[in-house]
Parts: C-alpha cells; structure tokens; sequence
C-alpha cells in the first residue's frame, strides 16, 4: 500500500482561508464576563494524610 492513499487529498483553497487573519486583541481590555470564586476545597480544610497518620500511626 502506498502512503499517497493513507493522506486525505487537500481541500482547494483551504490555505486561503488563513491568509486574512483577525485584528489583534488587547490583553488589557480583556475582563471576565461572569464573577469568579475559588474552587472550593474538596476535602473541606481537613487534610486526609494527616487524619491517616493519626489514625494508623
């Protein structure tokens, strides 16, 4: 089997697509849309090595 028949044939004109490309974005005037938290702590401020040293130590 040749390794021409494994690549897909090219699509016409896919190339031009990228050839105009958007207008830079600021990082500065980037802000968030939505109020962020932090992610709350799985184990509840317990930490589980501890609780398993005193229990098993």
């Amino acid at each position: 089997m040749s390794d021409d028949a494994a690549k897909p044939a090219p699509v016409p004109g896919e190339s031009a697509r990228w050839q105009d490309l958007p207008e830079p974005v600021d990082p500065a005037t980037l802000v968030t849309s939505v109020p962020v938290t932090d992610a709350p702590d799985p184990d509840g401020g317990h930490d589980p090595n501890h609780e398993w040293m005193i229990r098993h130590g």
